[in-house]
């Protein structure tokens, strides 16, 4: 453990590592609320659902689920279908935090794990950053306040605040990504090439041969198998 990681891990330090994603959550969820006033969503409606459903891609999924009419059951096993990939974050934050770290507060920080928290809080481990529960709520409370408060300023501008700015609001639909793929780019190894590769593989395999959502849930399934072969060979050596 170096000097900096071992030091600074408090509910502060998470909050000023936030600001990256924070600068990337304001921009796309004043999007989201403007898409959301767009299909008929009163403010409230907007906010309620950055508040419970704090998923961007889902929220936009939900957006246009809900603009089209499609059936409940319908909108809600595509949600929760998109949703499942948040399954592997604590275990795999846990695992490579090591066994000392509490779990006591799991429970609230866990809430917190979108992609790009995730991505900031396994790069700080690999950077040697010890891990630490209120390092964890500063890092998930400052990314999620800002995407409720991007969503409710969203809603409040309202319906065409973007009209007028045509290249923005195309912009701003990628923006999500670019800011996941730059934090993963970050902590990229050689020896996880591999995974990547064969997550994207399946990604596009998928996505050409049957919808765009199957093949989001193809690429986790198929990178989680990747990732877990090396050590489960690795674990029949040791034994």
């Amino acid at each position: 453990m170096t000097r900096a990681g071992a030091a600074g891990g408090g509910f502060a330090a998470g909050l000023a590592q936030s600001l990256p994603i924070v600068m990337g959550y304001l921009p796309i969820a004043f999007a989201f609320g403007i898409a959301a006033r767009g299909i008929g969503l009163s403010g409230s409606e907007a906010v309620a659902l950055s508040v419970i459903i704090y998923s961007g891609g889902a929220q936009f999924v939900a957006l246009a689920l809900i603009g089209s009419g499609a059936p409940f059951l319908v909108s809600a096993l595509t949600l929760i279908g998109m949703g499942l990939r948040h399954l592997l974050y604590g275990p795999t934050l846990m695992r490579h935090a090591g066994p000392a770290p509490g779990r006591r507060l799991a429970w609230a920080w866990a809430w917190g794990l979108t992609d790009e928290v995730f991505a900031t809080a396994l790069g700080a481990l690999a950077r040697g950053r010890k891990f630490t529960e209120p390092y964890m709520l500063g890092l998930g409370v400052g990314a999620y306040g800002a995407w409720v408060a991007g969503t409710a300023a969203g809603a409040l501008a309202g319906d065409g605040a973007l009209a007028g700015y045509p290249a923005i609001e195309a912009g701003l639909g990628f923006m999500l990504t670019a800011l996941f793929l730059a934090l993963l780019l970050s902590i990229l190894s050689r020896a996880q090439l591999p995974v990547l590769a064969v997550a994207s593989a399946a990604t596009v395999a998928v996505t050409l041969l049957w919808s765009g959502t199957a093949g989001i849930l193809a690429g986790m399934l198929a990178g989680a198998a990747a990732g877990l072969l090396p050590r489960v060979r690795g674990g029949g050596n040791a034994a």
